[in-house]
């Protein structure tokens, strides 16, 4: 089930960014936008995704507590009583109806595409309420989970559509002249939100013990992600605007492309986060037992009491210049006209040099 909740939450994410770029795209002047073809098929299978992957959590849920009362009686319990069943059924009944407004409308004109953002904020609304966050602090984890949720949708949303759904690259530059400040604003909202998001289960004093535990393990690399991520918006911001200034046929969707597939892996991260226990006590949550990944890594004996102090060696700085130098070749790559696959290739590895540098520095 772990699994399952893993990749569903992960495609619950896509489906989302998906809607939330076309109708924004859409929304967007011909002339300030690349020209975009999304199928009305891609829209209606991510409406129907955000239908059925957002009811795994409820599944989970109900698997883990029918051998008390029943199935029936633990589904209807779940679905009426719980505030997360409730949300789900709103969710379901809402996505039925933008199913139904996405056949019938052409979603390609400004007013329906309008209609079709109200309809995925409400969305989004109902996600924040069933949200883990709304749960611990009921408004404030709403509004906080739901705002980060928004800012990351309508930045990847926008972004993944122009990779893989754009005609040509024509009118880029006016793209991004308006993409580029609306990308930075939306990293900084989810970068501020993710961290409050964070304090509601770990204490920032306790962020490194907390790698002991799977959760904290996943929070680590999501955060490390991030790094190629900035270093492909540098390069798509930045060193793209000069080329296609240089030279008009250059065709810059293979890079965003590439981009969009490092967002994808921090999606898969934040989805394995969704199935592991909140450390809100550490000491506690080792009484499970350690990530299999920590243990394999810490070769000292791991105890309930363990603080751990990060002192680097010489094979830490090693593996941290190594880690720094992939970093410098993934912008290179792009410089010295590489394949785009070698640069996504430099990202990851530069991902995994730093977090080997982390995990053989821990005392």
């Amino acid at each position: 089930m772990i699994v399952l909740g893993t990749i569903s939450e992960a495609l619950l994410y896509i489906c989302f960014s998906l809607l939330t770029g076309s109708f924004l795209l859409y929304l967007v002047p011909s002339h300030y936008r690349p020209e975009i073809n999304v199928p009305k098929g891609a829209l209606m299978l991510a409406t129907g995704g955000i239908a059925i992957l957002s009811f795994v959590p409820i599944l989970q849920l109900i698997l883990h507590l029918y051998q008390d009362i029943g199935l029936g009686q633990t589904l209807q319990s779940v679905l009426f009583t719980f505030e997360v069943g409730k949300a789900w059924l709103f969710t379901y009944i809402l996505s039925n109806i933008l199913f139904i407004f996405i056949v019938w409308f052409d979603f390609r004109k400004k007013l329906y595409a309008f209609i079709g953002i109200i309809f995925i904020f409400i969305l989004m609304l109902a996600l924040g309420w069933a949200s883990h966050a709304s749960s611990l602090d009921q408004w404030r984890g709403f509004l906080v989970h739901t705002i980060h949720f928004a800012a990351v949708t309508l930045w990847v949303g926008i972004l993944f559509v122009v990779s893989w759904f754009s005609n040509n690259q024509t009118n880029w530059l006016n793209f991004l002249r308006w993409f580029t400040p609306v990308a930075i604003s939306c990293f900084i909202i989810t970068a501020v939100t993710g961290l409050i998001l964070m304090s509601f289960v770990i204490d920032f004093s306790e962020y490194a013990n907390a790698w002991m535990l799977p959760y904290g393990q996943a929070l680590l690399l999501k955060h490390l992600l991030i790094i190629p991520l900035l270093s492909y918006a540098f390069i798509n911001s930045i060193f793209i605007r000069i080329r296609i200034k240089r030279n008009n046929n250059f065709n810059p969707i293979p890079w965003t492309k590439v981009e969009s597939l490092i967002v994808f892996l921090i999606f898969s991260a934040t989805a394995v986060l969704g199935q592991q226990s909140p450390p809100h006590d550490i000491e506690t949550s080792l009484a499970s037992g350690p990530s299999k990944l920590f243990a394999l890594l810490y070769q000292g004996n791991i105890t309930r009491e363990m603080n751990m102090v990060i002192s680097f060696g010489l094979n830490s700085y090693i593996l941290l210049i190594l880690g720094i130098l992939f970093v410098i070749f993934t912008v290179l790559s792009f410089i010295k006209k590489a394949p785009p696959l070698f640069s996504f290739i430099m990202g990851v590895l530069c991902v995994l040099s730093f977090y080997l540098t982390l995990m053989l520095s821990i005392q």
